[in-house]
């Protein structure tokens, strides 16, 4: 039996939870279940085994499997960068992202792809383990339109990913605004739903063009006031989780993945959460469940240690989703 997630929820689930999400992998009737173990600091815990978690499915715990062959897998990641809208102001502030995609390019059979969108998706660089050439095209940032076309890039990505052979990390990073402008080829249910049966994992990386804006006037580098008289982003009659979705496109869709969502505003800022972003490829303990014979519908997941010390944060998936069966 193999579960499948329904989008609506998965979403809702996503939107509503207090605590990162991650993907529903599912292989026959494991439930998998990736988790990073933070201290008090915010410093990775590892060394831990199976018997430091529990899992709670529905109230009832369940027998923790723990993958240690995860770790040595090799990385394929594709980073998306917008380049339409006011991306341009923040290119000086992504400088060096080359570099620090190093720790990637030195695992064995690791791959990076490199994709760039404003209203269109263009696939700048195929696969490669060319490090040398990522950075190449990285430095030839250009400014793009007036789009940001987020939900594209995401399943452009995603779907780029999905032909890689395993086993394999799918990894994408997502450097963008919050908010989608523009896509016209996925929707909203489309992204959901090739994210949720995809293994890909989304770090978001995010600037806000407003505090960009009110930033660079302080620094005394803007010469664009024209852009606060834009006229507002209006949303329509749409469902709740779906505005919620436009309001923080990237941060939704990282939460719903597993991923981590960082913003940045600062060159600074921007290379020390790359180097967290790396650092944290294989810091995930890839964890997992047999559910027996497990209900249709939202399963709530809870994952916890065993003997916690300290003020010591778990972060993983907190719900799973079982589609009804056809008859």
């Amino acid at each position: 039996m193999c579960f499948r997630i329904s989008p609506l929820v998965m979403l809702l689930a996503a939107v509503s939870s207090a605590q990162q999400d991650t993907t529903l992998r599912s292989q026959s009737n494991a439930v998998i279940v990736p988790t990073l173990v933070k201290d008090s600091k915010g410093h990775i815990v590892y060394g831990l085994t199976p018997r430091d978690f529990v899992i709670v499915d529905d109230s009832v715990e369940q027998t923790v499997h723990l993958d240690d062959s995860a770790e040595a897998e090799p990385v394929s990641l594709v980073v998306a960068i917008q380049t339409g809208r006011r991306a341009q102001r923040e290119f000086p502030r992504m400088r060096g992202i080359a570099a620090m995609l190093n720790p990637v390019f030195s695992q064995p059979g690791s791959r990076v792809a490199l994709v760039e969108f404003d209203s269109r998706i263009k696939l700048v660089k195929d696969f490669t383990d060319n490090e040398a050439a990522v950075d190449e095209d990285l430095r030839a940032l250009s400014p793009g339109d007036g789009g940001a076309a987020i939900l594209d890039a995401v399943k452009f990505s995603v779907d780029l990913l999905e032909k890689e052979p395993s086993p394999r990390q799918r990894v994408l990073l997502l450097v963008s605004e919050n908010r989608d402008h523009g896509s016209h080829v996925a929707k909203i249910d489309d992204v959901v739903a090739v994210v949720g049966n995809s293994n890909t994992v989304v770090y978001a990386l995010a600037f806000s063009p407003s505090l960009s804006q009110l930033l660079d006037t302080e620094r005394g580098s803007n010469h664009d006031e024209a852009y606060w008289d834009a006229p507002p982003d209006i949303l329509g009659s749409l469902m709740m989780a779906r505005q919620a979705l436009r309001t923080n496109t990237t941060k939704t869709i990282a939460a719903m993945t597993g991923g981590e969502y960082e913003s940045f505003s600062s060159r600074k800022a921007f290379e020390t959460q790359l180097i967290d972003f790396t650092n944290h490829l294989h810091s995930r303990y890839v964890l997992s469940f047999d559910p027996p014979r497990p209900h249709p519908g939202l399963h709530k997941i809870e994952v916890r240690l065993t003997q916690p010390a300290g003020d010591v944060r778990v972060l993983s998936r907190t719900s799973y989703w079982v589609a009804t069966p056809r008859s």
